[in-house]
């Protein structure tokens, strides 16, 4: 064998030898983090606020970071499917998600193990109320109206949807009858893959009421299909501020809220956490951002990984105690 040719075997070997580590190691530790498309999971349907929310962020962070980052809707399960794709992906920083307030309801009805300690925390970016939304034709004009007839009607003959069964928008239509002195099941609930579809059920005259956010009720409003007559919260939205609260108009001091953050799986390296942290503070400070949050009336809530992780522990247990006293919760 001549010394060239055992220099190029060598060679061969020696490049073989690389590709194998390569391949056997941690796609964090191949290259600097993003060095391929990363998707971001959404559990909730398309063109709801969580899709939209989900988009925007993915948007900025595909321009800053030069990399695509690909929103994929994964529903059903009353968000156990989605939720459970983010826990259960690689942690190597190319599956992430947005989470949503159910991850602090889901396992007190039974529903799922998944709970907000079963992800890694990277950002909270949202809060909005619930508001009260009817079909335009609908003959309840006001929110007195509405809860006058619920009142007078027999259980079960309305009808309302927004998300899954026990999700957020249920615990908000919950709270309002029992502030109304009805029973939680006066009105039926209809679940839904999200507020998109529920908003789509509502315009065709197959539900009566959605009790989702009144920005993720804008489309059919916009489009004269249906009307906004409340919000759950100690206070109008300014983005829609001939929408009342519910204690304005029925002297009922209720309110609750949805909200929406970045997460990983769990064991998400540190290196790749914080430079997510630090790119979805950068997004989230953007005008970009903000602006697109404003024009749609989306509340913005910043909370970091730490913070976040606080966040969804005190929601957690407040979550459970309103669930178990609203007869939702089945377990811990």
């Amino acid at each position: 064998m001549t010394r060239k040719t055992l220099h190029d075997r060598r060679a061969v070997l020696g490049g073989l030898a690389a590709a194998s580590l390569g391949a056997m190691l941690p796609a964090h530790a191949q290259g600097a983090w993003p060095n391929r498309p990363v998707t971001l999971v959404c559990p909730w349907g398309a063109g709801g606020g969580t899709d939209a929310t989900a988009r925007i962020v993915a948007a900025i962070l595909e321009k800053n970071l030069g990399q695509p980052f690909n929103v994929v809707n994964r529903t059903g399960g009353s968000g156990v499917v989605g939720h459970s794709a983010i826990a259960t992906a690689a942690p190597d920083g190319y599956t992430i998600g947005m989470i949503t307030v159910e991850i602090t309801m889901m396992h007190h009805q039974g529903l799922t193990d998944l709970r907000p300690t079963s992800y890694t925390p990277l950002a909270l970016m949202n809060v909005d109320p619930p508001g009260v939304q009817v079909n335009a034709g609908s003959p309840h004009k006001t929110i007195k109206a509405l809860a006058d007839a619920i009142k007078a009607a027999p259980a079960g003959r309305f009808k309302a949807s927004g998300t899954g069964q026990g999700g957020i928008w249920h615990l908000g239509l919950i709270g309002w009858l029992q502030a109304m002195g009805l029973p939680p099941n006066h009105v039926q609930w209809v679940p839904s893959n999200g507020a998109a579809p529920a908003m789509q059920d509502l315009a065709a005259g197959g539900i009566d009421i959605v009790t989702c956010s009144v920005p993720e009720a804008k489309a059919m409003i916009d489009a004269g299909k249906a009307v906004s007559l409340a919000v759950m919260a100690p206070q109008r939205n300014p983005a829609f501020k001939d929408v009342p609260t519910l204690n304005e108009t029925l002297g009922i001091n209720y309110s609750v809220g949805a909200w929406r953050g970045i997460a990983a799986p769990r064991n998400l390296p540190e290196p790749i956490a914080s430079r997510l942290i630090t790119e979805l503070k950068k997004a989230y400070d953007s005008a970009e951002f903000q602006d697109f949050m404003r024009n749609r009336g989306f509340g913005t809530t910043w909370a970091d990984a730490p913070g976040f992780a606080r966040f969804m522990a005190d929601g957690d247990r407040a979550m459970g105690t309103a669930m178990t006293a609203a007869g939702l919760a089945k377990k811990a």
